[in-house]
């Protein structure tokens, strides 16, 4: 029983990540199982399972906040799914041993990701709330996107997220909106794969229920924090989680001698304090060049009044004295 209080704890937690961020739902609940002993594909297939009504719900709440392109989610959702329906099939019939360290890896790179994408890099950002993107850029994306997801129990979010905000050609809370709601359409056709490959004995449901429970609970919320908590921070702190988390099965996986564990991993605790910190940083400098902004007043707009017509000429000027006469005025006397 308490293993599936943490599972919901863990669902929640992931939903805010992922609705903040627009991605780390996967990636953090298919880590906290794993680490539970769960098989690679068990884990993957529970997680996409449970990501069904949680982005139901999701999509949902940013459809309400005016968060989503519709166009975007069926051009990135339609090859996301194909992706998805492949990776879950080559996750299946890979052994545990080989499955393993293949998805510690994936998850690990991941992490690394998502901590360099917001403590590091500095993307535009456009206000554009519906996507220029065509199909050149979106076909592909989706799919590489739904295969990396299903097959390392995550990466929807990071890869087409990321790919979209970089770009800088659409408003980050409509990509944001729009990967969420296109990947209903990933997790289905994952799902399916799963169940193809595995049967039912691929799935714990008591698994997916608790993951549910808790995505459900942060959905809503997740939707409303999505403009109000500073990304550089969260991204920082959900990256270097994800990779501290992983690191120990890549180390098992790959046989990387104990010697050589410590100063790694104290290496990697250095590296993700300092992204906190540059995180932190750059959003105080981002919130303080906002405010500045605010309060320089406005230019002055030109008058809207037509200027009065001005001629190149002098004006006209005659040269002849104004008539006089040289008689006196009568004046009327009193009669």
């Amino acid at each position: 029983m308490n293993h599936l209080v943490v599972l919901a704890l863990a669902g929640l937690v992931a939903q805010l990540i992922d609705g903040s961020l627009g991605m780390g739902y996967g990636i953090t609940s298919t880590s906290v199982l794993l680490a539970g002993g769960v098989t690679p594909a068990t884990a993957s297939a529970s997680v996409h399972l449970a990501e069904l009504g949680t982005n139901v719900a999701s999509g949902l709440s940013h459809w309400k906040l005016r968060n989503v392109d519709w166009r975007l989610v069926l051009r990135l959702g339609v090859p996301g799914a194909i992706g998805a329906f492949l990776g879950a099939t080559v996750l299946s019939h890979l052994s545990a041993e080989a499955a393993r360290p293949l998805m510690a890896t994936i998850l690990v790179g991941l992490g690394l990701f998502i901590l360099a994408r917001f403590t590091v890099r500095r993307t535009a950002v456009s206000e554009a709330r519906v996507s220029p993107h065509g199909r050149r850029l979106l076909a592909p994306l989706g799919l590489v996107g739904g295969f990396v997801d299903a097959s390392g129990g995550g990466g929807w979010g990071p890869i087409s997220t990321t790919a979209l905000v970089s770009a800088g050609r659409t408003n980050p809370r409509t990509v944001i909106g729009s990967v969420d709601t296109s990947e209903f359409l990933v997790s289905l056709a994952a799902s399916l794969g799963f169940v193809v490959s595995l049967g039912n004995s691929g799935v714990r449901l008591e698994f997916v229920l608790a993951l549910l429970a808790g995505g459900l609970v942060a959905a809503p919320i997740a939707a409303w924090l999505v403009s109000r908590i500073p990304p550089q921070i969260m991204g920082g702190l959900v990256g270097g989680a994800i990779v501290v988390t992983n690191l120990g099965q890549v180390f098992v996986s790959f046989g990387v001698p104990h010697a050589a564990r410590h100063p790694v991993t104290v290496l990697l605790l250095v590296i993700w304090a300092t992204a906190v910190v540059v995180g932190l940083r750059r959003h105080r400098a981002d919130s303080a060049t906002a405010r500045e902004t605010a309060e320089e007043p406005p230019s002055p707009e030109p008058s809207s009044a037509s200027p009065e017509p001005h001629s190149s000429f002098p004006e006209p000027h005659s040269s002849f004295p104004e008539p006089h006469s040289s008689f006196p005025e009568l004046v009327e006397g009193p009669r």
